[in-house]
């Protein structure tokens, strides 16, 4: 039993020490990035990108289900990269990361991300950003300590603004190109717009129907997204709380959540985060990937997604966020128990993922298998 115990200790020294290796790396983040900077990185890690269809926001009715485990397994102080909308935010509220790459092939996406940056940035608290967001001037009764469906039950009685709708659609440009020095295009500005009006013209309702139509019921509404719950009962969303709200507001006012234009299969975005992520000896805690790889629909383009993510720089925490759909599993020929949610959000440890991947024992199939 001595022997034994002391067996233990190298390892454990080891791990103390790893432990301390990693915590001291994620230090040397910066704790802001500099606008230059910021522009620069935008450029120099972004692909030229490619098409999909345009998508205003998430449709993923259980993005939430993960977050209490998220919370429970994944380290503090890692770097979270993700794909797609707003439903990012709320990840990065639940594991509040030092820093947040958001890649996605699609150049309008980047511009929404900087949409939002801009009413982050703008905006003092929930109030004043939903004011912004849905050009409806801000109502009494509310504060920093409204409830989440306060907040969006207060804003249902209040009338779009045509006028507050310009005035927020020039701060946001001004914010983007006067004050962070962003170069937009004249189709990005259009763009710009594009997400100002739907949202002045459906409001909280508004759902994603570019790719699903009206054909699938629990696509959930922007206030649906925002007031939901995960399997303990916990409002999750970055508008769900005050603090939550805080913790996205303040990477983005440190230029700390940085929108890229990429590929999953690409051959520059992943792999510029990873080389930056190195460089400061960082690691990716969280990798959240939507359902991307159902797209990857070649053996060719799923095996060059894995091979970016083998750039990453991880740890034994490590996890991927993915999501599938009931059609999805139908097709895969996955059983699954009856779920009340159209999609299915679950977890996936990468570095396990990743040794599959290197002995050749790895498809689609046998990721969506893997996670849980």
């Amino acid at each position: 039993m001595r022997r034994y115990r002391f067996s233990l200790l190298p390892l454990v020294v080891w791990t103390c020490l790893t432990c301390l290796m990693v915590s001291a790396a994620a230090q040397t983040l910066p704790a802001r990035i500099s606008d230059e900077a910021f522009r620069q990185m935008i450029l120099d890690f972004s692909e030229k990108g490619g098409q999909f269809q345009r998508e205003w926001m998430s449709n993923e009715d259980s993005l939430q289900t993960v977050i209490p485990r998220l919370r429970e397994t994944v380290a503090a102080d890692g770097v979270y990269v993700g794909v797609g909308h707003e439903q990012n935010f709320t990840y990065i509220a639940a594991v509040q990361p030092r820093l947040a790459f958001v890649v996605d092939i699609r150049r309008r996406n980047m511009v929404d991300q900087l949409v939002y940056k801009a009413l982050f940035e703008l905006s003092s608290d929930r109030a004043e950003f939903l004011s912004r967001l849905l050009s409806k001037k801000r109502p009494a009764g509310i504060d920093s300590a409204s409830t989440v469906d306060a907040l969006f039950a207060t804003y249902a009685a209040v009338a779009p603004d045509r006028d507050l709708c310009e005035q927020t659609l020039s701060a946001v440009m001004n914010q983007l190109t006067n004050v962070r020095g962003i170069e937009l295009t004249d189709q990005d500005k259009r763009d710009v717009r594009d997400l100002m009006t739907l949202f002045f013209n459906s409001g909280p309702t508004v759902k994603n129907t570019a790719n699903w139509g009206d054909t699938v019921p629990a696509i959930p509404t922007y206030v649906g997204l925002m007031t939901a719950r995960d399997p303990r009962g916990q409002q999750q969303s970055y508008l769900a709380t005050e603090e939550n709200f805080r913790i996205v507001q303040e990477l983005q006012r440190r230029n700390l959540v940085v929108p890229i234009i990429g590929d999953f299969a690409g051959d520059k975005a992943l792999k510029s985060v990873g080389e930056y992520l190195k460089g400061y000896r960082a690691r990716v805690g969280v990798f959240y990937i939507s359902n991307v790889e159902h797209s990857l629909n070649t053996a060719e383009l799923f095996a060059r997604f894995y091979s970016n993510v083998q750039q990453l720089p991880i740890d034994g925490s490590s996890v991927f966020i993915r999501s599938t759909t009931v059609n999805s599993d139908r097709r895969l020929e996955i059983a699954m128990p009856p779920r009340a949610t159209f999609f299915r959000s679950v977890l996936a440890n990468i570095a396990e993922t990743l040794e599959r991947f290197r002995e050749g024992r790895l498809t689609y199939k046998d990721a969506v298998l893997m996670s849980k």
